[in-house]
């Protein structure tokens, strides 16, 4: 029985989908964020060393990073249709999409969130200057690049319908959370090929019962 140790608002809600489409069986162990710090409790330490969500544990083995989940919950349980298949046009934009999100997208995100909580978070006697610099930071280098990241992205679903291109894979559940993050944090407007298209995965039977056995999905921001 694969059992996912799942934490409240994070990545780990796209491993519950995956396994949802897959019809997959599986156990959940809820953990909840610090409400002042929203970080991960240290109870997840006993389960993988760096304490963070998502972990799955399959038999005797435990994965950590939503990305390598979600690649080993397909090649082992896979059905056709959720990864295209190997040498395709369709298999190559399936890899990069499920590398970029983390590894383009996310960073940028989770720097905006972090400049955010420099804003309120610091003492009150450097806070004006902090507010300064953060806001500096967010104008001159996050803002610009998560703009840019969106725009390429509002431009590939111009072109296809799906991340991979004409069918749902899991480089669409892949890219959910950080899509997700980066319509919340962006600064300017979002391109209704972007809405459209969130508007879609939410449709998904599999999307809502993830979420019903999950827990709603608040991005941080």
């Amino acid at each position: 029985m694969i059992t996912v140790h799942h934490l409240n608002n994070s990545r780990s809600q796209r491993v519950l989908w995956l396994l949802e489409e897959l019809e997959l069986p599986y156990e959940i162990v809820k953990y909840e964020r610090d409400r002042e710090t929203m970080l991960a409790p240290a109870s997840l330490r006993a389960i993988h060393p760096l304490g963070k969500s998502p972990v799955i544990t399959d038999g005797e083995a435990t994965l950590a990073e939503s990305g390598a989940i979600l690649e080993y919950l397909v090649e082992t349980y896979g059905k056709g249709g959720i990864a295209p298949g190997p040498g395709t046009p369709e298999h190559r934009r399936y890899r990069y999409f499920m590398h970029y999100a983390e590894g383009s997208l996310m960073p940028f995100l989770v720097m905006k969130l972090v400049f955010q909580k420099v804003k309120t978070d610091t003492p009150f006697l450097i806070r004006p200057v902090a507010k300064r610099i953060a806001g500096l930071v967010s104008r001159r280098f996050l803002d610009p690049n998560i703009s840019a990241h969106l725009a390429f992205l509002a431009d590939h679903l111009a072109k296809h319908t799906w991340f991979a291109g004409d069918a749902f894979t899991a480089a669409d559940i892949q890219m959910s959370f950080a899509v997700q993050g980066a319509i919340a944090r962006a600064a300017g407007e979002i391109s209704p090929r972007l809405t459209e298209w969130l508007a879609r995965i939410q449709a998904r039977p599999a999307y809502r019962r993830a979420i019903e056995r999950g827990g709603e999905l608040r991005v941080l921001t």
